[in-house]
């Protein structure tokens, strides 16, 4: 490695995402920052481009530290109108594509979003269409990022036409509002799931997200050259902030991917010559499973992190021997830390990697704590808490959440149980919060249970993560049906589907004639677990 490429090697700093833009845009010059399809942006026009964006939505109106949200999957222009709406002083409302309309259409209310980024040819699904009648009070733009059938909706724009109007505001008043925002303005409203049912928005800073994804990018030893090919949902910090957002502060190649799919996945690799793929075990897994893995060159695969879910270390082993990697890496955060709080040296290990989910990044302390406060010693299982800068402001308008998660000595009390090891390694142990991870999304038993008894036929019902070979963990619904009923699983999980977000829909419905309580009268899930393991 050259003296160059290592000085290169180190991230960019900036206190805010636009001056990231503009330092990038000026240090990478030459470089290709985003390639989608058949188009490519160099870093040297990324800053133009991004600006035309902040000037179109201040033609609209867009104001500092107005919600601006983007329901889309991953692609070059998802990237383009959140940089474009942060510069313009905007705050980003990312919305889950999974989400059926009326999920997103409370994600929109709530949030207080009047222009909204979208598509209308994903999946089959026109999503622009799904709002138009519902949110015809709420937003006052949507901004079609991509062609779509049908006829044309009131109150939108076509992505070519709203760049054009940006020419009446000129390129140095954008610049200007880039200006004005500092490490402390809010950058992003993202919504994350509560054991209370609705999901809340956590407000997080410029600063905090650049510093923290700082440190992953050192880890990750990202460089100018890797190509990252980003499968990890834009919506989610995993692909935003862990993906694309670190990759501007290293000249990498950002090659968004829309949808996993182990077929494609591996022809990019080779095609595309992907460096850089981070993604959930399942998503290795699914690799590794794959008939012609060996007949594909991945000669090129460098570095990979995970998390999530349990890791076993032959996945490590695996990962490094058969897939090729590098670097490998697991990390734990959570979205109200701006999405990491510790990590893996890659030198450690397998079993470590596997096992632990390593060391707090620089700036950030982790500490055990029992329940009466107390904090814990090495080895001792107990809450897993917080401290750091790069913790959120708080969950949006909702201040008694707000007072339950950050406590009087600004610990996060993540709901998470673990261990520290004398080396200050995190063991993730279980989950005081009734929650399990489906393929790297946290599904919240309330919410899928709140959902479930608004079908007619259920009377009462309760959900338990249940251990999945390929998934990691799946919902198992036990169900009291209505008397009379004659639903069966299947025609429930095919509502389910129709209802909400794929990976919350129960894939077992366990029929029971009633539920367990206890002396709260609350239901007993571990009666739940118990009764399904023996089953």
């Amino acid at each position: 490695m050259t003296s160059m490429q290592t000085q290169l090697d180190i991230p960019l700093m900036a206190q805010t995402t636009p001056e990231l833009v503009f330092q990038a845009s000026r240090r990478f010059a030459g470089r290709i920052a985003i390639e989608d399809g058949g188009e490519q942006i160099d870093y040297a026009d990324l800053s133009s481009r991004v600006l035309g964006v902040a000037r179109s939505l201040m033609q609209l109106g867009v104001r500092p530290g107005d919600r601006v949200a983007v329901w889309a999957p991953n692609c070059a222009r998802w990237i383009l109108a959140t940089l474009g709406l942060q510069m313009a002083g905007a705050v980003l409302v990312p919305i889950n594509t999974r989400m059926k309309a009326a999920e997103a259409r409370d994600i929109i209310t709530r949030s207080g979003s009047r222009i909204l980024f979208s598509v209308g040819d994903f999946l089959d699904t026109d999503y622009p269409a799904l709002l138009t009648e519902s949110c015809a009070d709420q937003l006052d733009m949507t901004i079609v990022m991509s062609p779509r059938q049908g006829a044309p909706l009131a109150n939108s724009l076509e992505w070519d036409a709203f760049i054009e109007q940006g020419q009446m505001v000129s390129e140095s008043a954008a610049r200007v509002r880039a200006g004005e925002l500092t490490a402390d303005s809010l950058s992003d409203l993202m919504f994350t799931s509560g054991t209370t049912g609705k999901p809340k928005g956590v407000m997080s800073t410029h600063g905090a997200g650049l510093r923290a994804f700082a440190e992953f990018a050192r880890t990750l030893g990202l460089m100018p050259g890797d190509r990252f090919l980003i499968v990890n949902p834009f919506f989610h910090t995993f692909g935003y902030k862990a993906g694309w957002l670190c990759s501007l502060m290293c000249g990498v190649t950002i090659l968004p991917h829309p949808v996993f799919d182990a077929d494609e996945v591996l022809e990019r690799i080779e095609r595309d010559k992907v460096s850089v793929l981070p993604g959930p075990p399942t998503l290795y897994l699914s690799l590794l499973a794959h008939p012609q893995l060996a007949q594909k060159d991945l000669s090129s695969l460098r570095a990979a992190s995970t998390g999530s879910s349990s890791i076993p270390p032959i996945l490590i082993e695996r990962m490094r021997n058969e897939l090729g990697f590098k670097v490998v890496t697991t990390a734990y955060g959570l979205t109200e830390c701006s999405g990491i709080a510790t990590i893996c040296d890659p030198d450690d290990p397998a079993e470590v990697i596997a096992g632990t989910s390593g060391k707090a990044i620089a700036g950030t302390e982790v500490a055990i704590f029992d329940q009466d406060g107390q904090q814990l010693g090495p080895n001792e299982d107990g809450e897993i808490c917080i401290r750091s800068p790069n913790i959120m402001l708080g969950y949006y308008q909702n201040k008694e959440a707000t007072a339950e998660a950050i406590d009087a000595d600004n610990w996060l009390h993540t709901g998470d149980v673990g261990s520290l090891d004398e080396n200050g390694y995190l063991r993730i142990t279980g989950r005081l919060k009734d929650m399990f991870i489906v393929g790297g999304f946290n599904c919240y038993p309330a919410e899928i249970e709140a959902a479930l008894v608004e079908h007619p036929e259920v009377a009462q019902a309760a959900v338990i993560g249940v251990p999945d070979e390929r998934m990691g963990e799946v919902g198992c619904a036990f169900i009291v049906k209505r008397h009379g009923s004659s639903l069966d699983e299947k025609g429930l999980i095919q509502w389910s589907r129709e209802q909400m977000a794929n990976y919350k829909v129960p894939r077992q419905v366990r029929f029971v004639s009633a539920l367990p309580v206890n002396a709260s009268n609350k239901v007993d899930k571990l009666v739940l677990k118990r009764d399904y393991a023996e089953a």
